[in-house]
């Protein structure tokens, strides 16, 4: 079974399961979704993410307690990836790096989109320090694309990036997930997104057993 960190303290089973039902629509995968705690707007700066990844290695270490055989970082800055892969005896896959990777193998005019100040190190690592970097107005943390002027400003960000030259956006918040994001790109725009969530269950489809 797939273990995921959602970086997002919510109380709704449906929203924080809503990635694992991503994952095994599209893959097979079965999981197990648990929140980290006390941090209502996930990550979204330096602070935020320093207080969150103690939490995500004691997440992590308590689902390969309970019978976990693969893990999903559910955040696309891979906020403690490194140091969880380390404390863990369990393949851990990234969202960052993994929507990162899938935009670095079409050899296409790239842009990332994201809620940051900036791309994240995995984007920034995979498709160079200068990749374009866009974040939709008015969207400073996750829970600010699940209003509908969210997803307004996000599909116009989305819109602009295609019309300064990118032909892939990379997206570097799993959020984008939640609203289906690359989907309404894919519908009003007819453009290619990669999906954070999406990619990631690429890669965990051949780690975790159906």
């Amino acid at each position: 079974m797939l273990g995921i960190i959602r970086v997002l303290t919510h109380d709704d089973r449906a929203f924080v399961e809503e990635h694992g039902r991503l994952i095994q629509q599209q893959y097979g995968t079965i999981s197990l979704s648990r929140c980290i705690p006390d941090q209502r707007q996930g990550i979204y700066d330096d602070a935020s993410q320093s207080l969150a990844i103690p939490k995500i290695i004691a997440l992590g270490q308590a689902l390969q307690a309970e019978g976990c055989n693969a893990l999903f970082l559910s955040c696309a800055a891979d906020p403690g990836l490194a140091e969880l892969r380390r404390a863990v005896a369990v393949p851990v896959i990234g969202a960052g790096s993994a929507s990162a990777s899938v935009a670095a193998m079409l050899k296409r005019p790239v842009a990332v989109m994201g809620i940051g100040a900036g791309a994240p190190a995995p984007f920034k690592q995979l498709l160079g320090e200068a990749v374009v970097y866009a974040r939709p107005e008015g969207v400073f943390n996750t829970t600010d694309l699940l209003s509908a002027q969210g997803r307004e400003s996000a599909l116009a960000c989305a819109d602009t990036l295609y019309r300064q030259g990118a032909e892939v956006i990379a997206f570097s918040c799993t959020g984008f997930s939640t609203i289906a994001l690359a989907d309404s790109i894919r519908r009003h725009l007819g453009k290619i997104a990669i999906d954070a969530v999406s990619a990631a269950g690429l890669f965990i489809s051949q780690l975790a057993p159906r």
